[in-house]
């Protein structure tokens, strides 16, 4: 396994032009897993919802929770 520094030392020895390619090429990646990371989650969240696991609420519900969360992470 190669490590985040080996990594980064080979790719500091790249070309200036390739090191901005790896770097678009990276960002793409890392859009997609999202992408799909957040998909995966909608897709249980809609499971749940039509399993009765979770129930319809205001959107001022919603949004108090939503700061609860928020506050209580900090």
């Amino acid at each position: 396994m190669v490590t985040l520094e080996q990594a980064l030392d080979t790719v500091s020895k790249l070309p200036l032009e390739q090191q901005e390619m790896l770097l678009a090429i990276m960002k793409s990646r890392l859009i997609e897993i999202r992408r799909q990371e957040i998909a995966r989650d909608a897709k249980e969240a809609i499971s749940a919802f039509h399993q009765g696991q979770l129930l319809p609420k205001s959107v001022t519900e919603v949004i108090t929770e939503l700061r609860k969360t928020l506050l209580d992470n900090e």
